[in-house]
């Protein structure tokens, strides 16, 4: 297929199903998670080949490590060894890696290998490929919050100055934001940044997610009317 540039700048997804689709499989639900990885990468590929210079994935919430402890060692270990086996990729692609999340709720481990990609990275000039890595939404406000207050420098608060400390406010609000999996909510991801997104819902799961779909939700939202609030006739 023919990947053509769009006009989309910040592209969101959240990729939901991977345990249905193990389900589904009559597999284990790290099976399902490793092939989520692969439909991840196919995607972001896509995304780099599409000339879109931001793309945010949620790829681990700060409810994710309520689930059992295997599932979390799991989840983590191929964290581990994705990054580790795509840095290169990331390099010879000139994708920029990103983290935005409560990092140092991380695995020692894992938060050293994320600090090697960010630096191994950050002089390349593509697509800025985020993980939401122990993200929550709200949780991002109140450290903004929490900054705010600590800085002392301001006695107005406003939008700007919140989204000045927010975890990463120099990358721009999406335009788009793709749920798999049939899934109509945010889930506590980019909530104060979803404010204006547009918002696309898939109903296969992520592991099923391929580039013809990607193309298909972005047709869908270059066929948007985007007024943010303001009248068009």
């Amino acid at each position: 297929m023919t990947l053509k540039p769009t006009n989309l700048n910040h592209l969101a997804i959240i990729m939901d199903g991977n345990g249905r689709w193990a389900k589904d499989q009559k597999l284990d639900r790290l099976s399902g998670h490793k092939e989520g990885a692969k439909s991840a990468k196919k995607i972001i590929q896509a995304c780099s080949n599409l000339k879109i210079k931001y793309l945010t994935l949620y790829t681990f919430s700060t409810e994710n490590w309520n689930r059992p402890q295997l599932e979390i060692d799991s989840l983590m270990a191929l964290l581990s060894s994705t990054l580790n086996n795509e840095i290169q990729e990331l390099e010879r692609n000139n994708i920029v890696f990103n983290v935005v999340g409560k990092v140092e709720d991380l695995p020692k481990n894992i938060q050293n290998i994320i600090a090697n990609t960010i630096e191994r990275t950050k002089q390349n000039t593509g697509l800025v490929l985020s993980l939401a890595l122990s993200y929550g939404g709200r949780q991002e406000i109140i450290d903004a919050i929490k900054k705010i207050g600590a800085s002392k420098k301001s006695k107005i608060i406003d939008e700007e100055i919140v989204k000045n400390h927010l975890y990463c406010p120099e990358i721009p609000d999406p335009d788009l934001i793709i749920r798999t999996a049939g899934e109509y909510r945010l889930s506590n991801f980019l909530l104060w940044q979803s404010a204006y997104a547009e918002l696309y819902v898939s109903k296969k799961n992520w592991p099923d997610f391929q580039e013809e779909d990607l193309m298909q939700a972005l047709k869908d939202f270059e066929n948007r009317n985007r007024t943010f609030g303001k009248l068009t006739d």
